[in-house]
């Protein structure tokens, strides 16, 4: 499997990420245990977690996911130094009041005693890659499609951020440091103020990116190729819109799939991945698949993985059948014919689940 450096960091990863997100929630401890080992025996040794997690985020999993790759790291001597492993702090809460109470801020305090608190779940001494898991500041995400000024308050500074971060690095709990969910003027003011004041760089940025959302590739990608900041694209089949699975059923109702998160999860039809205009445009990029003999699945995971601008895509499983077929699909070339029908569609239908 390919392999690439993140950032300026020094570590390489391969094509594939595997996310962890529905460990601890859809996949119990043993199952996730399985579909850990079976992923390092196909050469995925990259993973990738956050203190949030699992998904739906609620109080009495928060951190479950940590603790089952905790458990399997100590339970499989030698094979955490085999893994890169990446994890999240938490931003400013968004409607969690078991995140540090609540608070609309993150503080450098509130940083350090999360990543130790990482560390102790994850039965680890140090984090390869930690990661902001949104902005702190007010800016737009998850799905929000304006910017709102209006909206600014006063939180701690990226600077700031940048100092707690470093100390972590210096004490050799963390050894680079990630975004998520940002935007091209938050990479950009965290590489400026890390240059100006010698501290760590960022080396990525994880961010959505798939078939009904580009939105990286409006802007996003320049600054990121421009400062060596790499690109972990998550949510790469649109949380199963991708896969087909929902083109006859819809999310809800009869012949909906019980085990799709969108269909199970009321909380998650409710996000971007949940609009009427994302399904649509899933249908139309799920049926060129199958008019060029691919699945929907192979499409869309072949177009991220063959994209310059990722180093490593994000895939969330529940299943072995799962984790062989995407990573399958590392085998699949687009022609570009079909790449100029993906562009099509975009261009008709824009980027529904930004």
């Amino acid at each position: 499997m390919k392999h690439t450096l993140l950032g300026t960091s020094g570590i390489r990863v391969p094509a594939i990420c595997l996310g962890t997100m529905t460990f601890g929630e859809q996949v119990a401890q043993p199952e996730s245990h399985a579909l850990l080992d079976h992923a390092l025996a196909r050469g995925v040794n990259f993973l990738d977690t956050a203190e949030m997690y699992s998904v739906p985020p609620k109080a009495e999993t928060f951190g479950a996911t940590e603790t089952i790759l905790g458990q399997w790291f100590a339970s499989r001597p030698g094979v955490r130094q085999r893994v890169v492993l990446a994890t999240k702090v938490a931003g400013p809460s968004r409607n969690m009041p078991w995140v540090r109470g609540g608070s609309p801020n993150l503080t450098p305090e509130d940083i350090r005693a999360a990543c130790d608190a990482s560390l102790q779940r994850l039965q680890t001494d140090v984090i390869d890659l930690y990661q902001m898991h949104w902005p702190v500041r007010n800016a737009p995400m998850f799905g929000m499609a304006y910017f709102d000024p209006s909206k600014d308050k006063e939180v701690t500074s990226i600077h700031d951020q940048l100092q707690a971060l470093a100390g972590l690095v210096k004490a050799g709990k963390v050894r680079a440091i990630g975004l998520s969910n940002e935007t091209p003027y938050g990479v950009a003011e965290f590489v400026r103020l890390a240059e100006q004041h010698g501290l760590p760089r960022v080396a990525s940025v994880q961010n959505p990116y798939c078939l009904v959302n580009r939105t990286v590739e409006n802007g996003l990608d320049e600054v990121m190729h421009r400062l060596n900041v790499s690109l972990l694209a998550y949510s790469p089949l649109a949380f199963g819109l991708l896969t087909g699975k929902y083109d006859g059923s819809g999310l809800t109702g009869d012949g909906a799939p019980a085990a799709g998160r969108l269909a199970k999860y009321e909380s998650m039809r409710k996000q971007r991945w949940g609009r009427p205009e994302a399904l649509v445009a899933a249908k139309r990029y799920n049926q060129l698949a199958r008019d060029n003999g691919l699945t929907p699945t192979q499409l869309a995971l072949a177009f991220c993985y063959t994209k310059w601008q990722v180093a490593s895509t994000i895939i969330g499983i529940t299943s072995q059948a799962q984790l062989d077929d995407d990573i399958d699909a590392l085998e699949i070339t687009l022609s570009p014919e079909v790449l100029a029908a993906i562009d099509a569609i975009r261009w008709e239908m824009k980027d529904p689940a930004l």
